[in-house]
């Protein structure tokens, strides 16, 4: 049984996995070929950093992610403080009402903010482009931001805020020193989920964005439907390794953390 159950995860693990690893190998091909490795070559992420509209497009993904993630982290702590000291019923139907952006196809999000943006639009007299991205990445990251922060309220001693106050702190400080501390670590969980879904984000990002300012995936996906680059391979290579080390860094952090932490109580 024990055989059996290796097998089947490194069945599962060379599913996942062994495609990214043939994509990683062919953006070193030295051919346009994907089929037949003839050769190294390190031409294909020359020319990646050369290619303007990818490198622009990889820059506004990254300042649109940065931008969204940081105003969604706030404003979902904020909200989830509000949620916290709302009663049971009240809270119970902002939690349900909170969570539909989560449950909702992406399809229905994007199109409906699509009409939002059209229909303001036509009065005001703005364009789709960066600030339509912004406001729907930041639509769409708030929600899970609090899904992040919520649990920690419910593991945070309820009386540690009154007695910060009790003795002498303002609420501003008595926030700013007990309670952020203690949700912190849902607080940056919540940056960084927020941070990820706006930079994997597609099918919102594709009806709320305009010609003078496109994500990645979107630029992908219009050379895509093309003929698929060897460029392309070479900027999925690229990503995955970033995406790998940090993993690595944050695994590293938490383990020394942890050693930490077992150490204090000894």
């Amino acid at each position: 049984m024990k055989r059996f159950g290796k097998i089947y995860t490194a069945l599962i693990l060379m599913f996942l996995y062994v495609p990214i690893f043939v994509l990683i190998v062919f953006s070193f091909n030295e051919t346009k070929s994907r089929t037949v490795y003839t050769g190294f070559t390190l031409r294909w992420y020359t020319k990646l950093f050369h290619n303007s509209v990818i490198m622009d497009s990889l820059v506004n993904t990254i300042i649109i992610a940065v931008c969204a993630s940081i105003l969604s982290t706030v404003l979902g702590t904020f909200a989830a403080i509000g949620i916290h000291r709302m009663r049971k019923v009240p809270k119970a139907l902002v939690m349900n009402a909170t969570n539909i952006p989560i449950i909702n196809p992406e399809i229905v999000t994007g199109v409906s903010l699509m009409l939002l943006f059209v229909f303001f639009a036509a009065r005001m007299k703005f364009e789709f482009g960066f600030m339509t991205l912004l406001i729907a990445h930041i639509t769409f990251d708030v929600p899970y931001v609090i899904l992040n922060i919520m649990p920690k309220f419910r593991q945070m001693d309820p009386h540690l805020y009154e007695a910060a106050v009790d003795l002498g702190c303002s609420p501003m400080s008595a926030f700013r020193k007990v309670v952020l501390p203690e949700i912190m670590p849902g607080v940056v969980s919540g940056f960084l989920m927020a941070f990820t879904y706006s930079l994997d984000d597609f099918v919102v990002s594709y009806f709320t964005s305009g010609s003078t300012s496109q994500t990645l995936p979107i630029t992908i996906y219009s050379m895509t439907r093309r003929k698929v680059s060897p460029e392309i391979n070479a900027l999925s290579a690229l990503i995955f390794v970033v995406v790998l080390v940090m993993l690595m860094i944050k695994n590293t952090v938490d383990k020394r953390s942890a050693k930490a932490k077992g150490g204090e109580r000894l």
